[in-house]
């Protein structure tokens, strides 16, 4: 069978971007005057069910689920906690209310206070024994791809730029001229050489260059089944206020999101919480408009050639499929720049069809002797240490000795070393060749002999 066809089968479509529908009021609470033009993708609040993007019955199944959980609301609480405009709670709210599934208790001020009534609990308990999600209400797939496409980062950097960016790294000129093309396209990058040498340290502060925001949703809605996408642990949330925003969605600066050896397969899936019924989204779709980085690539318990497998499609057109528990495939997706970190041979990790999929491969070599020494320098001058003089080169020369190279990791780890060993000693550190030795000692694995100094 054809890879790529089996891969677009028994999906669902996604229609072409369009600009979000024109704003609506309704009686009783009018809605804000019209906002101030905003460049890129900024919804507004809906005002009517229909505007929302999902079907009506997920609205009233959520509602219904809040009142289960709860036992009484309001048309204020429902409003804040899902996350819906008061005029959306109302419509519904009433629509139960015409069916006798929700009952008024009393009134606090222009707002009533209702509970479910035994019909109300019933419909309530059958849809809890599906999803007992009751948090703010989700936003469509559509809405979602017209969101993330809409949000495709653009960089625009030089090395002028790149040097602040990266301003904390002794960084050469060398390495800032091959990172810069690379954030401008936006592509997949492979950051590879011997270890200790900086390439999570590069990675990490790629994510700098970005000087914008963008939305994510709470949820998005599938199938009528919900996905949980915004995570506060990896999202990080932008205060700001905008009385027009759609609050559905959540202002975030771009995610970066880091994978190392835990990684399975199957956080490379929607995961299922069978008791609630609601879906997490794998980490790729939390990384969109952002950064995924694979660290330690090629150590992880899934195989590299099982990983770029899975990820052949994505990187070459952009998109990716996932799948529901009841096998009905759609389409997210996949505008992150995926960062590969490894310290072997990547011709021992992938072929030759992956590796073209990845433009960008910049290769981390150990550090020259004077960009070791500057390295030594700032480390020492951040911790306010004290250091013999020649200190510096005895350590650069040390170095080589035992390990035949320069690595940007041994100025910090080394000053690890002697500032645990000054608190053990109860006595203030001071970098002398003596103290080198003592750390060299516990840093170097004993396969070369020390000789005496």
């Amino acid at each position: 069978m054809d890879f790529k066809k089996s891969m677009t089968a028994n999906f669902i479509p996604i229609p072409p971007l369009n600009h979000a529908p024109e704003r609506k009021k309704e009686n009783g609470h009018a809605s804000p005057p019209p906002p101030p033009p905003r460049p890129g993708f900024w919804p507004e609040i809906p005002y009517k069910v229909e505007e929302l993007g999902i079907p009506r019955s997920s609205v009233i199944d959520l509602i219904l689920r809040r009142l289960y959980a709860v036992g009484t609301g309001s048309l204020e609480t429902l409003s804040s906690t899902l996350k819906l405009s008061w005029q959306v709670v109302e419509t519904v709210f009433h629509q139960l209310r015409t069916q006798q599934l929700v009952e008024v208790k009393g009134m606090v001020g222009n707002d009533y206070t209702f509970t479910l009534t035994a019909n109300g609990r019933t419909m309530a308990n059958e849809r809890v024994a599906i999803c007992s999600y009751a948090g703010p209400a989700p936003v469509s797939i559509e809405d979602y791809h017209r969101s993330t496409r809409a949000q495709t980062a653009k960089v625009t950097v030089n090395r002028a730029t790149l040097r602040r960016a990266f301003g904390d790294l002794v960084v050469t000129d060398e390495m800032l001229d091959q990172l810069g093309p690379s954030l401008i396209s936006q592509k997949s990058v492979f950051l590879y050489g011997p270890t200790g040498n900086g390439k999570t340290s590069l990675a990490e502060r790629m994510l700098r260059v970005y000087t914008d925001r963008i939305l994510i949703p709470h949820a998005v809605e599938v199938d009528g089944q919900i996905i949980m996408l915004y995570d506060p642990v990896v999202h990080h949330k932008v205060e700001t206020q905008d009385q027009y925003l759609d609050p559905r969605w959540v202002v975030c600066q771009r995610p970066f999101i880091t994978v190392g050896g835990e990684l399975v397969p199957s956080m490379l899936e929607l995961r299922l919480d069978e008791s609630s019924g609601v879906y997490a989204a794998p980490f790729q779709m939390k990384a969109n408009n952002g950064i995924l980085l694979i660290d330690d690539f090629g150590r992880q318990v899934i195989s590299p050639r099982e990983l770029l497998n899975r990820w052949i499609v994505p990187l070459d057109r952009r998109v990716d499929y996932l799948s529901l528990r009841y096998g009905v495939k759609f389409q997210i997706p996949f505008e992150t720049m995926v960062v590969f970190s490894t310290n072997l041979d990547p011709q021992d990790l992938a072929d030759e069809a992956f590796l073209r999929r990845i433009q960008n491969k910049i290769f981390v070599d150990v550090v020259a002797p004077d960009t070791f020494d500057e390295i030594f320098r700032r480390v020492v001058a951040e911790r306010n240490l004290l250091c013999e003089p020649g200190a510096e080169d005895y350590f650069r020369e040390l170095c080589i000795r035992l390990n035949n190279e320069l690595r940007a990791c041994y100025p910090a780890d080394f000053c690890n070393i002697m500032q645990s060993v000054g608190e053990y000693e109860s006595r203030s550190m001071k970098i002398t060749p003596a103290e080198l030795d003592r750390a060299a000692a516990l840093y170097f694995t004993r396969t070369k002999q020390f000789t005496d100094h």
